[in-house]
This record gives C-alpha cells, sequence and structure tokens, in this order.
C-alpha cells in the first residue's frame, strides 16, 4: 500500500519509489551500523537469509521503481565478501536473475568517494570488502554487479575511462541508460519537466493527511502495562509531575505541579537507550548504537522517580529496550514510535485508545540479546515483552 499509494497507478501522477535496503540490513553483526569502517558485516547464524527478502518480494509485486542495495557485507553468504552494490551474485544473480527485477537499482551513499568532513576527519567510501580497489575499480565493480547509478557521487569521467579503456561496453552502458530514461519517461519529466511549486503546500499539508497523521500516532501506541487499571487518567482531577514532555500540553488535560511530592502521578517520556560510537566521525557519533538497556546515574534516577511515586512512563521505540525494572516499577508502561506531546496526553487522558502492538519483541536482559542469533526473529529467551504484545482499554 505504502508504495502503491505514492506511485499511483500511473507513475506520471505520483513518486518513483526506491525500495531499499536489499536484500535486508538487519543482521548486522554485534549491531555495528554499516555506514562505517568499524562494521563487521551481515551475519546469518540461523541459516535465515531468505527471511530477509519477504519485504522485497512484496515490493517487487508492487512494481517499486528503483531498489537500492545496502551497505553491508553478506559474510558467507556469496562467492565473495564484498558489499551488496559490489556483489555480482546479490545484484544479478539473486535481484536481476532470481526476481527478474528490471527497474533501476541504485547503490547506497557513497560507495567510491572518501568525503573529508572536518580538520582531520575523512569519512571512508563504504567500499567494504573493496578498499584496496582504486576509484576506477570500484566503479567497474559496481558496474559489472548490476548496478545503475551511483548514489551520492558524482563521477562520470570514472564511466568515460571505463568506456574508453575498453573496459565497459556499449551494450552494458546502454541496459542501464534504458532503465533510468524509461523512468523519466514514466514520470513525465520530458513533457512536463517543472512543477508548481505553489502547489507543494498545499498538496502535502492537506487537513486529511494532518489528520491521519496525528491518529495514526495515537493509535498506534501500544500499552504494556496498566497496574489497577490507571489509564486513562482522569482529565482535570489529577496533579501530575512531568519530565521531558511539555507542560503547556499537559496543563490541557491536568495541574502541572513542579515536585513529585505535590502529585498524584508523574508522566515521563523515556528514549530507547543507545550509546554513541567511539570515532572520530560526527555522524556516526549520532546514530543509534550500542546497549539497549539504561545504565548508571540516568537508570537510577529514573527507578528512584518510580519509587517515589505512582508514575507513567511513555517509552519511545525507535529500536528495542531492554527495561525489566522500569516495567516492573512504573505503574503504567505505554510505547511510541513517534508520537507529539499532544498526542501522547490525548491517549494518557482518554481522548483516544491505543491500539498498537509491538513489532519486535522486549528482550529480558542484554545478556539474552547477546545470546540470540542475529538474522532469527523473535528468538530471544523469556522476553519481557513478546512479538505482537499490546494491552487495550477497558
Amino acid at each position: 500500500p505504502y508504495i502503491e499509494g505514492l506511485q499511483t497507478d500511473n507513475l506520471s501522477t505520483g513518486v518513483a519509489c526506491m525500495t531499499k535496503h536489499f536484500p535486508g540490513g538487519g543482521p548486522q553483526k554485534n549491531g555495528l551500523d554499516p555506514h562505517f569502517s568499524f562494521q563487521e558485516g551481515q551475519i546469518y547464524p540461523g541459516d535465515n537469509f531468505d527471511y530477509h527478502l519477504i519485504p522485497f518480494e512484496a515490493a517487487f509485486e508492487a512494481n517499486t521503481s528503483a531498489i537500492m542495495p545496502y551497505y553491508g557485507v553478506p559474510t558467507d553468504q556469496t562467492d565473495e565478501n564484498v558489499a551488496m552494490s559490489y556483489n555480482k551474485m546479490i545484484i544479478t544473480t539473486l535481484l536481476r536473475e532470481k526476481y527478474n527485477y528490471d527497474g533501476i537499482v541504485c547503490t547506497d551513499w557513497g560507495l567510491i568517494t572518501d568525503r573529508p568532513i572536518g580538520p582531520n576527519v575523512v569519512w571512508k567510501a563504504r567500499a567494504w570488502g573493496v578498499e584496496n580497489l582504486t576509484a576506477l575499480e570500484r566503479a567497474q565493480k559496481i558496474i559489472e554487479a548490476g548496478c545503475d547509478q551511483f548514489g551520492g557521487e558524482n563521477r562520470p569521467e570514472l564511466v568515460v575511462q571505463l568506456v574508453n579503456e575498453g573496459k565497459l561496453s556499449e551494450e552494458r552502458i546502454n541496459q542501464s541508460i534504458t532503465r533510468l530514461l524509461r523512468q523519466k519517461f514514466q514520470l513525465g519529466l520530458f513533457e512536463n519537466p517543472f512543477v508548481d511549486e505553489s502547489k507543494v503546500s498545499e498538496v502535502l499539508n492537506k487537513k486529511s493527511s494532518r489528520e491521519l497523521g496525528e491518529r495514526t500516532q495515537k493509535e498506534s501506541m501500544t500499552l504494556l502495562k496498566n497496574k489497577a487499571e490507571v489509564l486513562p487518567l482522569q482529565k482535570d482531577k489529577l496533579n501530575v509531575y512531568i519530565e521531558n514532555i511539555d507542560s503547556m500540553t499537559v496543563a490541557k488535560f491536568a495541574k502541572v505541579v513542579s515536585t513529585p511530592k505535590e502529585a498524584d502521578y508523574a508522566i515521563i517520556r523515556l528514549n530507547s537507550p543507545w550509546y554513541p560510537a567511539e570515532t572520530k566521525v560526527p555522524f556516526a557519533k549520532s546514530f543509534h548504537h550500542g546497549d539497549l538497556d539504561f545504565k548508571g546515574e540516568e537508570k537510577d534516577k529514573i527507578l528512584k522517580l518510580l519509587k517515589t511515586i505512582p508514575t507513567i512512563v511513555n517509552l519511545y521505540l525507535d529500536r528495542p529496550a531492554v527495561i525489566p525494572e522500569i516495567a516492573e516499577n512504573a505503574h503504567a508502561l505505554i510505547a511510541d514510535y513517534g508520537a507529539s506531546d499532544q498526542s501522547v496526553c490525548e491517549v494518557l487522558f482518554g481522548n483516544a485508545s491505543p491500539k498498537g502492538k509491538l513489532p519486535f519483541e522486549l528482550p529480558s536482559s542484554m545478556e539474552a540479546v547477546y545470546n540470540q542469533k542475529t538474522d532469527v526473529p523473535y528468538d530471544s529467551e523469556n522476553p519481557l515483552f513478546k512479538f505482537g504484545f499490546g494491552l487495550s482499554y477497558k
């Protein structure tokens, strides 16, 4: 539905979708993101490679306009341990031949060229497995693998040099040119190359679209614990102490007080834990790597509040979290996947009901995380909350 909604029945009235990241980027060794050189490849200890292809098969059925391979290395799954866009068995044998995909294949960004991003800081090209190749050799290997476009790279001189040196045939160039031009014709870019910019806000900021987004925020919230059916809270009858949530918004629903002692309940919003990588690349430090549990002073502060006053904990799950002590001590625990303070309050105070189910399990410990198989879903031992769990208001 996502792809079909964007592309519409006629691509000239829609948006060409690029589906990524083929053939799945989940099973990263030690959870390390392959944007960066400290990555350790994708591993499949559960022999579960094909499981990760399922969403792409649906995208092919929906005629997605383009595919982007991932940065990762499918370790020991093909005849060479090189990143997906360099890997002919991934792009040609699997994608082109098995799935008969003849749309555009665009690499992820920056596979060929190192980029200076600060004083004495260089972000290495994501040329995993072919680090020793020259830029020209990398470009050739990407094209020979079956890709049509260098993502985030403007290196036409490399293609020209490959042609001039007889390393790249006109027939191969024509394959990619055909795919790229076909999409431009389908989009109507030659007949109608410009858009009316004055229409952008009208198209993208429609009231119905905003209302759908707000409703989705609220209904997707997932109720994990509701001790003594504390939720929904009574509007206009409670004193609440809050953390990490806008006081003006909460004040529409209850009286906001400055200390836990004055409050009937506390309401706190938390983000799933993550820990920045040790690297000189600033961009890498913003990626959500590392353990999934709260630690040290941050954890102690949360638990102290939970043991002082009945507390409703709202947890933003952009990744799974390990929260056994928080779940045990919270009066209510409710997760969201991206929701405004207003949407959260609408649910907590009963103007809307949570209908969401967990899209992944929440493990019971980091030990369980370490012991699970990277490529197998829902296999941590004794999860705190299982995949698909979600309560509802009575």
